[in-house]
């Protein structure tokens, strides 16, 4: 397959994730393509040498993995979020007036000013009853519906110089006509196929993505953060070659909101699901465990064309640099002086640049899933991404040579098995 191929296979898939739950869909139907087999947290689990799985959990997280043939040397992990800023529709969205408005509530830090006087529309999951059982059904409201609409110039002439959002009254998005509060609901009923019990519903841009710049170099869309980095993942997974140790990704939920969720980073799940799988194979997890490393994959900020100054100078990645390795000496990020020397093993593999970044010490810097996995699994970790531009906008930016570099780094590090030696020394084998 070539780079303009698979490039257009991500652009597919982030087009498609309209909410958390189809992306979350789309790893699931990938996986099922390939032979991974469904497994239920409900269920004991009878599993084999050379063996394929996956679960979901909350329909919006989703661990897969292998099993090696013989006694594996530990787990390579790697570790995203498929959830994005956004905003949640209310339980009783209808907002009568002079118009008919939209009820939501935001989720996650969202740059606000990107949302509006844009086509947006409605997607997630919602619960119907049917043959006395709760059924869940995906939605999306595949057209232009709704739109969150600017003041005036002439009404707010501060707009271009200070800006305080409102989220009760200035993110309002405008439905329709007042009066037509009961066909919102028959919208959704219609679409779901049945009376709604209950809804998980979020706001998603209508635009798709696109690649542009001189030589086509730049790709945007929604959801860069952190959808690019999860599908790498995903493909370097099924691409690997088999090695001695047990490859697993995950894909969890919450992360914009501090992953504390059932099917969040903060949960048992990853713990969970490595312990049963060494139960279920009769092999030894803390063994394991000590042999296991972790890539948590969540993006870095590029270096700003028009503000570099926001930048560290010595750690300021730039668009098509490379994958990025993210340092924080308040462990924000999980990486060490180990993890990083691991990781920038498995890039020189991979033939991959490797940039480096860190916030400027007086600009505070986000957090991810790593650290937060590491209190339930304590592994050795680092965190990377790809650089990007416009973090937690509703349409951000990346390089697509990034993207071909992240391709070839997690298809070489799930080629590999890590191995930590009694005398301080490591092994990437």
């Amino acid at each position: 397959m070539t780079m303009n191929e698979k490039i257009q296979k991500l652009r597919g898939f982030l087009d498609n994730a309209k909410s958390v739950y189809h992306s979350t869909h789309q790893l699931k139907e990938r996986l099922e393509g390939e032979g991974y087999r469904c497994l239920s947290e409900s269920e004991l689990w009878n599993l084999q040498p050379g063996g394929k799985y996956y679960l979901t959990r909350g329909g919006s997280a989703l661990i897969a993995f292998r099993i090696p043939q013989g006694i594996p040397t530990g787990f390579m992990i790697s570790a995203g979020h498929s959830d994005r800023p956004t905003f949640k529709m209310n339980e009783n969205p209808a907002l009568a007036g002079k118009y008919l408005r939209l009820g939501v509530e935001p989720y996650g830090g969202m740059i606000i000013s990107t949302w509006l006087d844009r086509p947006l529309s409605v997607a997630g999951r919602v619960l119907v009853e049917k043959d006395g059982k709760l059924e869940t059904k995906l939605v999306d409201i595949d057209r232009d519906l709704l739109l969150i609409p600017n003041v005036a110039i002439h009404m707010n002439r501060n707009v271009n110089s200070a800006q305080n959002w409102n989220p009760a009254v200035d993110t309002i998005p405008l439905l329709g006509t007042a009066g037509d509060e009961e066909k919102l609901e028959k919208l959704l009923e219609e679409a779901a196929g049945g009376k709604i019990m209950g809804k998980d519903l979020y706001l998603y841009v209508r635009q798709k993505s696109s690649v542009w710049g001189l030589e086509e170099e730049y790709l945007s869309a929604p959801a860069i953060d952190d959808l690019t980095s999860v599908w790498c993942a995903m493909e370097g997974f099924l691409a690997a070659s088999l090695t001695a140790a047990i490859p697993l990704i995950c894909a969890f939920d919450s992360e914009e909101v501090g992953s504390e969720s059932l099917q969040g980073a903060g949960s048992n799940l990853l713990e969970l699901v490595m312990l049963r799988i060494c139960r279920a194979m009769g092999w030894e997890a803390d063994t394991l465990l000590s042999q296991s490393f972790m890539i948590s994959a969540d993006n870095a900020h590029a270096i700003h064309p028009n503000h570099p100054e926001y930048s560290e100078p010595n750690h300021a990645p730039l668009l098509n640099g490379g994958v990025v390795l993210k340092v924080n000496a308040n462990q924000k990020y999980t990486t060490d002086g180990v993890s990083a020397a691991v990781f920038r093993t498995i890039c020189q593999r991979a033939g991959v640049a490797c940039q480096t970044y860190c916030n400027r010490a007086d600009i505070p810097g986000g957090s991810t899933l790593g650290h937060i996995s590491m209190t339930h699994v304590s592994i050795h970790s680092v965190d990377i991404g790809l650089p990007q531009l416009a973090m937690h906008s509703c349409y951000e930016t990346t390089g697509v040579r990034d993207i071909g570099s992240m391709l070839r780094v997690m298809t070489c590090f799930y080629s590999s098995a890590f191995r930590a030696n009694c005398d301080g020394s490591y092994e990437i084998i």
